[in-house]
């Protein structure tokens, strides 16, 4: 189970050995979320929730995951979870359980809740549930061109160990490499 978050704000960055804490919602946050103060949460994601993950993978990404792809995460019975604002979906992540690893696959804000500290909530979570299924290291994958998402990554303490060449499709028949990121938990 997750535990439920009553905060409207993301969590600052919290410095080494300390676990996030809930701050007052800051000045850019959307009004719709700031004013109402809505209790922050996270749910497993669901076929019914389906629908409108797929929205949101779709205004995030040039090149989104499809249902398909979402319903073999149901039935794999990968970790894959949706942070919410009451009806709200801020973002989602989906990790595969290895044998002494995990493996996140993907990792969404929702476009107008970016820049928020969203996604480092959600690393702090898949973190803590990690942990719990005593993997030793987080692994990812994230174009070299997403300068934005591999600041975010650094910042949590990935680093770079590899390179896929033409990993990702990019448009127009071209790809793009990717850059293999871990982070050792143990």
């Amino acid at each position: 189970r997750w535990p439920k978050l009553r905060s409207s704000a993301p969590p600052k960055r919290p410095k080494k050995n300390n676990f996030w804490r809930a701050t007052p919602a800051p000045a850019h946050m959307p009004k719709a979320l700031a004013s109402d103060r809505p209790e922050v949460r996270f749910e497993p994601l669901s076929l019914e929730r389906l629908g409108a993950v797929l929205e949101v993978e779709n205004r995030a990404y040039a090149h989104p995951w499809n249902r398909a792809n979402f319903n073999d995460v149901l039935h794999s019975g990968y970790q894959a979870q949706i942070l919410m604002a009451e009806h709200t979906i801020l973002g989602y992540f989906v990790a595969m359980k290895g044998v002494d690893e995990v493996h996140l696959l993907n990792i969404t804000v929702a476009p107008e809740y970016q820049g928020q500290g969203w996604a480092h909530l959600m690393l702090d979570a898949l973190d803590i549930w990690a942990r719990g299924q005593n993997a030793e290291f987080l692994w990812l994958e994230v174009r070299v061109g997403n300068t934005r998402a591999r600041q975010v990554y650094e910042r949590h303490g990935f680093v770079q160990v590899g390179q896929r060449k033409n990993y990702y499709a990019a448009g127009r028949g071209e790809r793009e490499d990717a850059l293999v990121m871990n982070l050792r938990l143990a």
